[in-house]
């Protein structure tokens, strides 16, 4: 299984003068294999961050859902793909007392990982105890102050239909922020990912559920914007919303076009 979710490196913004990428999640039916939940963000500036991972599945049942993973494991990886933290039950963590109590995952059976990273990409992948599927969540919370900030954040996983779509979830810190969000999915065959999503949308939502763009395939809109920033997807059927986002929490829906189901990726850019 590849755990390269295909980013690109961005300029690291100066804190001071622009919003701030903050706390992060993704929502995903987990499968088995190639089918699991892969995370990535990358650590900008130079200092260490102190970040909270976390991988959720049966608490998600209290919000109405159905068919959540019943027992998940987490681990994350550096840019080389080495191992260097894994968990399964949080309470086992040899830190677990030190996560912050606002954090700690309300289910024994769910996975937390507290970890003080370098600059540098990082890719958090959860799976299913003993290969179990169902609908996860993964998430990375920022618990330092300082000019070392979250950059890049991609996501890689299964989109069905109905609830089992993928969401992920951000937050813009301080000021504005100019990001450009896309959805890949025919470009995923290039770098040997198997049954990639033929043609994804892309919608865009404010905290309060409000929908506020829609995107199918990326020429049709802001071709000359996105263009401009070096974000192209290379496929015309991949999908692409480039824009300025005030302070708050931001959740972007990735879908197949006409019910269309495979791997996808989406990700999140911060740029100046």
């Amino acid at each position: 299984m590849s755990l390269d979710v295909i980013g690109y490196d961005l300029v690291a913004d100066n804190a001071s003068t622009n919003g701030v990428l903050g706390n992060i999640s993704t929502r995903l039916p987990v499968g088995s294999g190639d089918n699991v939940l892969i995370a990535g963000f990358q650590i900008t500036g130079s200092n260490s961050k102190q970040l909270v991972v976390r991988a959720l599945g049966p608490s998600l049942a209290q919000f109405g859902l159905t068919n959540v993973l019943p027992d998940t494991t987490l681990e994350l990886h550096d840019s080389t793909g080495a191992v260097i933290a894994t968990n399964d039950d949080w309470q086992d963590a040899a830190n677990a007392q030190s996560i912050p109590s606002a954090l700690r995952p309300t289910n024994q059976l769910e996975s937390a990982i507290l970890a003080t990273l370098n600059r540098g990409a990082y890719t958090a992948v959860l799976r299913g105890y003993n290969n179990s599927t169902g609908i996860g969540l993964v998430e990375v919370y920022d618990t330092s102050i300082g000019s070392t900030q979250l950059g890049n954040i991609p996501t890689r996983g299964f989109v069905q239909t109905g609830d089992n779509v993928m969401i992920a979830g951000l937050v813009v810190q301080s000021n504005n922020k100019q990001v450009v969000v896309r959805a890949l999915g025919p470009t995923l065959t290039g770098f040997g990912i198997n049954n990639a999503l033929p043609d994804p949308t892309l919608s865009l939502y404010d905290g309060n559920g409000a929908l506020l763009v829609f995107n199918d395939d990326w020429r049709d809109t802001q071709e000359s914007i996105i263009s401009g920033t070096g974000l192209a997807p290379r496929s015309d059927l991949e999908s692409a919303i480039a824009g300025t986002l005030a302070p708050g929490s931001y959740t972007a829906v990735v879908r197949g076009f006409e019910n269309g189901t495979g791997n996808a990726l989406v990700e999140v850019y911060g740029v100046n």
